[in-house]
């Protein structure tokens, strides 16, 4: 079994790519904004240190995470976001890597791709074989972010203004995948890297 990383930029596809992976190859697919978010549930890892950090007003009327509070609280608290990250992060590269232990020792699929969009930021790069940044022109992601998401371009330049430019993903990256085009070409790409560079 081999674990493939996955990161790249808002708006470069990585979610479509992986639910098209899933479809041809036996794999797990961990996710880490899934993970936190499962995290930050009642009774998880970090429910409690974020209920202590934010107060109780952080919750909706069913003691839940209320997630728009949250971003808006650190979206412009750089100091507030680092606490959250130191608090966050741990957390899930443990459940990343007790979820890849406990599928070597199942033995039933081929690959486990963990994506993250702050991969190389978050220190998740030694629990893989192979890391992958998928690549997608600006303008694409652009409009990707405006029509599937009904993001303002205000917002989208803010996000991408928060994240790694191309050369430092290029460089801390095994593979690159173009994902400005089709999602059967990107597949093909996924076949041809996984094949050549004998992953299989």
């Amino acid at each position: 079994m081999k674990v493939i990383g996955i990161t790249g930029g808002v708006g470069s596809g990585k979610s479509a790519l992986l639910q098209a992976i899933a479809e041809v190859y036996r794999c797990k697919m961990l996710l880490a904004d899934d993970i936190a978010n499962f995290l930050k549930e009642p009774g998880q890892s970090c429910y409690g240190p974020l209920v202590a950090l934010f107060g109780s007003g952080i919750l909706d009327e069913d003691g839940c995470m209320d997630k728009k509070k949250m971003s808006d609280m650190i979206f412009s608290n750089e100091a507030l976001l680092e606490v959250v990250n130191e608090i966050v992060h741990p957390a899930v590269k443990a459940y990343i890597w007790k979820c890849i232990r406990e599928e070597r020792e199942k033995k039933q699929v081929d690959f486990v791709f963990v994506e993250a969009a702050l991969f190389i930021e978050a220190g998740y790069r030694d629990m893989v074989d192979s890391l992958w940044y998928i690549y997608a022109d600006k303008e694409v992601r652009i409009d990707r972010l405006q029509q599937g998401r009904g993001y303002t371009l205000d917002k989208i330049h803010s996000i991408m203004d928060k994240q790694l430019e191309e050369e430092a993903f290029r460089a801390a990256c095994d593979i690159v995948i173009d994902n400005s085009g089709s999602l059967e070409e990107t597949v093909e790409q996924v076949r041809r890297n996984l094949e050549t560079n004998e992953i299989m």
